[in-house]
């Protein structure tokens, strides 16, 4: 398991080019609320930790606003900011991209729209009787092993903006950890979802 530093840099600029899921890492550790450690399982069906320092930057005061939405993603601040008619209406804490799969810069779109989306890279293997076998899986590298299965990474309120970055609810550290996309807490994550649709405007600063 990688070990990241809180002190490492939070901005890199390489894209992932696919078009796969491909934000998750290592789900049996604290980088997302993931399916092979402590996590707790909401009654909706998302899965999440409690962020790992208090979350006093995060609001909402956006309902009943009316206006077009627009997100912006700041990478240096770690917060996204979300817009109704160009006005302000909520911050998030977020985890983006770390050293090695950074989420890039630019100005997208929301492409599609997934109340509980599963990772198609990341996630663990586990036996016939359920017990996790391997908590740090990409499929793309490892084969499954005879009498055991795939479980995807839960990456729920998942946001497709480019390839397979989006935004989506998941465990922050504190710091950037994520494989590209971009993490928020399950309250925010619900909101961002909730008042966006296929084509509102995404830039990542």
């Amino acid at each position: 398991m990688k070990f990241i530093s809180p002190l490492a840099p939070i901005i890199a600029l390489s894209a992932p080019g696919l078009l796969l899921t491909s934000c998750f890492s290592n789900p049996g550790s604290d980088y997302l609320a993931g399916i092979g450690g402590p996590v707790q399982r909401q009654t909706s069906g998302e899965y999440h930790k409690p962020p790992a320092i208090p979350d006093d930057v995060s609001y909402w005061d956006g309902d009943g606003v009316q206006g077009s939405p627009l997100v912006k993603i700041n990478r240096a601040q770690q917060k996204a900011f979300f817009y109704k008619g160009g006005v302000l209406v909520g911050v998030s804490r977020i985890s983006s991209g770390d050293e090695d799969h950074g989420t890039p810069p630019g100005t997208y779109k929301i492409t599609e729209k997934d109340k509980d989306h599963g990772s198609s890279v990341y996630g663990v293997f586990k036996d016939a009787a359920g017990h996790t076998i391997d908590d740090d899986v990409d499929i793309r590298v490892k084969p499954v092993p005879p009498g055991a299965h795939f479980v995807k990474a839960p990456m729920p309120n998942f946001m497709r903006f480019n390839g397979g970055v989006g935004m989506h609810t998941g465990y922050l550290p504190g710091y950037a950890a994520s494989h590209g996309c971009v993490r928020m807490p399950n309250h925010m994550a619900e909101k961002f979802f909730e008042n966006t649709q296929v084509g509102t405007p995404v830039i990542v600063e």
